[in-house]
């Protein structure tokens, strides 16, 4: 009975309240897409077209724990846009799935994931088919760490962050056991 106790006690702590809780998401959404741009414009790490597509709901995360923060007061709107952040998350993890896939050829990628041929009729066809050039392709790792892809680790983050974002949106429900968090 005592575990149980110090385990419920556990949520009334601070990264489950808010504001908390949203900060907790907007700092490591907004960490998550700085390391990336880090990794692309200080580093040279190209990114492909599915490192691209993971980043839309990260930034998409951090605009509605952004939200949830700001406001005010915390209930059934910030519990549904926990939710939405939650949800976010699981698109996030889908992408990451689908390109660890392709990057161990369990599958194909994409379209733009290929280099395409340049064939062209005069100079400006061949200038305009290598400004649209797929610079890297999604079925090389071009960065790892721990053995590990960035694609790789982005199956976690995104499993753990979905999961802490449904246990908030949980946590602010007004038919919780738990006394209201404010």
């Amino acid at each position: 009975m005592v575990v149980m106790q110090n385990v419920a006690s556990l949520f009334d702590r601070f990264p489950f309240r808010m504001p908390w809780a949203g900060w907790v998401l907007f700092v490591t959404t907004t960490g998550a897409l700085v390391f990336a741009y880090i990794m692309q414009y200080v580093f040279d790490v190209q990114p492909c077209i599915l490192c691209l597509w993971q980043r839309v709901p990260l930034g998409i995360t951090a605009m509605l724990a952004l939200t949830a923060v700001v406001w005010r007061p915390y209930n059934q709107r910030t519990q549904m846009l926990f939710i939405f952040c939650a949800l976010s998350f699981l698109i996030e993890l889908s992408l990451a799935v689908f390109h660890t896939g392709v990057e161990l050829h369990w599958w194909l990628g994409t379209s733009g994931c290929v280099l395409s041929p340049l064939h062209g009729t005069s100079p400006d066809d061949l200038r305009q088919q290598l400004l649209h050039t797929v610079v890297a392709r999604c079925d090389q790792i071009s960065w790892t760490f721990l053995g590990l892809s960035m694609a790789n680790w982005n199956i976690p983050f995104s499993l753990g962050f979905a999961s802490y974002s449904t246990l908030v949106s949980f946590m602010l429900s007004p038919y919780s056991s738990r006394k209201k968090i404010s």
